[in-house]
């Protein structure tokens, strides 16, 4: 961008969108398809948020594993929209495998897979010849997520409960919470079930195992993250008309006198700007939201302080020889939570690269490389034998501190919906009031909310209504203070 020290009137209909990850990329696509004139505003060099790769040596390196379920329908629309649906297949059908290390017998393999039949019987078998549970805490499994099935997410009631004490007056011990219900929590929602919102652990598990059949089968990426997030994403937005700006940062929001919005930026070697719109998304995380907001913009605009954020590790692992036969593995009885392989995906041509994906990492989100050497390598050993006669050839880390909000209960009353109280003015971002957890599936369907809220201001309806999507709420029954 060009340097600039007045405002940049764009013309009516024109929307400017802060925030290049996938809550924003989905955004500016939506006002876009819609007719609307579209800046898109990155800070970095790069786009994708938190879901992106980068190089190291021969590697391309994605700085932390995410996967996606067939439930996720907005993040399924998002990858066909930007035409990479084919490089992140799903499963045909869930099948996780399971090795519980600790065992008095020795190593043990179990499985959680689906059968082809309907919603509940589908996991019947699989839960039945669970080898990780006793035939008792397997009947009571069952209890429980009947149970379950019959909360309401929506409850504003069960956001003050936590999961982990729901679970104990269901019947369920520590090994059943420690085997099934936080090896599927874990890595869905980033926290304990001790310290999980029942509503957001109810809607995670009702919508992934109890309402379709396929729901929870899983899919990944077979490229890097960056072809996704970051070169299919520019590319369909430059097809779609949007001025994709990085290295631009907003430092400032006020709405002008003539009722369009004025977002002042840093450009880099550029200097710095500003831009005129008649719509602004913020797609940021909630403290420099907050920081950007104007008075009024939300009630109690303190509260978005108070969303507290969970650490991700990823510890990364590449050995001169294969010594995992499976796209990815879960761990019982040691640290280790989910192994995949991303040898492929990397580009690496000899040798196996592995990724270790250790959610609700508090306790080694800060430990230096040579200690967290020196706790996982022996415990690869243990998980997968062939390490054993393998020789390292690399090990890194890479760490998101603050890589999703944290899922306490009560977090839902700190999260703003897309509208807010000043017209055109929207937000988005995983963190904001989509009814899911900080996934890819719950940025997107806050970028697609914003987007909607801000058609509304500029007088258009999105072009087309996705099918995933309910029917639009009353204006006067959205939250954020819509009007």
């Amino acid at each position: 961008m060009t340097r600039t020290t007045t405002a940049r009137a764009t013309g009516p209909g024109d929307a400017v969108v802060v925030g290049g990850g996938l809550a924003g990329v989905t955004a500016a696509l939506s006002l876009a398809d819609s007719g609307v004139r579209v800046t898109l505003l990155e800070g970095r060099p790069r786009l994708g948020g938190l879901a992106f790769s980068f190089r190291r040596g021969e590697l391309t390196v994605d700085n932390g594993q995410h996967v996606y379920l067939r439930c996720c329908t907005a993040y399924r629309w998002f990858l066909e929209r930007v035409g990479g649906a084919g490089l992140a297949p799903l499963q045909e059908r869930l099948d996780v495998p399971v090795v519980d290390v600790a065992r008095p017998a020795g190593r043990r393999l179990g499985r959680l897979r689906r059968d082809p039949l309907p919603v509940p019987l589908h996991l019947g078998r699989s839960l039945t010849a669970y080898p990780h549970l006793t035939l008792a805490d397997r009947a009571r499994v069952g209890r429980a997520a009947a149970a379950l099935y019959r909360l309401d997410p929506e409850d504003p009631a069960l956001d003050e409960q936590d999961f982990g004490s729901w679970l104990a007056s269901h019947g369920q011990s520590p090994r059943a919470v420690e085997a099934l219900w936080d090896l599927i929590g874990v890595a869905t929602l980033n926290a304990r079930a001790g310290d999980v919102s029942l509503a957001l652990a109810a809607m995670v598990l009702r919508t992934g195992l109890l309402s379709e059949a396929g729901a929870a089968d899983i899919g990944w990426a077979r490229v890097p993250l960056g072809d996704l997030h970051d070169t299919l994403a520019r590319r369909a937005m430059e097809a779609a008309g949007v001025r994709v700006v990085t290295r631009a940062r907003a430092t400032g929001l006020t709405r002008r006198e003539d009722g369009r919005w004025q977002v002042d930026l840093t450009e880099g070697a550029d200097g710095p700007g500003t831009l005129a719109a008649d719509a602004v998304v913020l797609a940021v995380p909630p403290r420099e939201t907050h920081a950007l907001l104007p008075a009024g913009a939300v009630e109690d605009a303190g509260r978005l302080l108070e969303i507290g954020h969970s650490p991700i590790l990823n510890v990364h692992v590449v050995y001169d020889r294969t010594v995992l036969d499976a796209p990815f593995v879960a761990g019982l009885g040691t640290p280790i939570q989910w192994v995949f392989d991303r040898t492929a995906a990397s580009g690496l041509t000899e040798g196996q690269y592995l990724a270790l994906s250790q959610s609700a990492a508090h306790e080694d989100i800060d430990a230096p490389v040579a200690e967290l050497r020196a706790r996982y390598l022996p415990e690869l050993e243990k998980l997968l034998p062939l390490t054993r006669g393998a020789r390292v050839r690399d090990f890194f880390v890479t760490r998101e501190r603050t890589a999703t909000f944290t899922p306490a209960p009560g977090v839902g009353r700190l999260r703003p919906g897309a509208r807010t109280r000043l017209p055109g003015l929207a937000l988005a971002g995983a963190w904001t009031a989509t009814g899911w957890p900080a996934t890819m599936e719950g940025a997107v369907r806050s970028g697609l909310g914003a987007a909607d809220a801000a058609l509304t201001t500029l007088g258009r309806a999105r072009h087309a209504r996705l099918d995933f999507e309910p029917a639009p709420a009353p204006a006067a029954s959205l939250p954020g203070g819509a009007a």
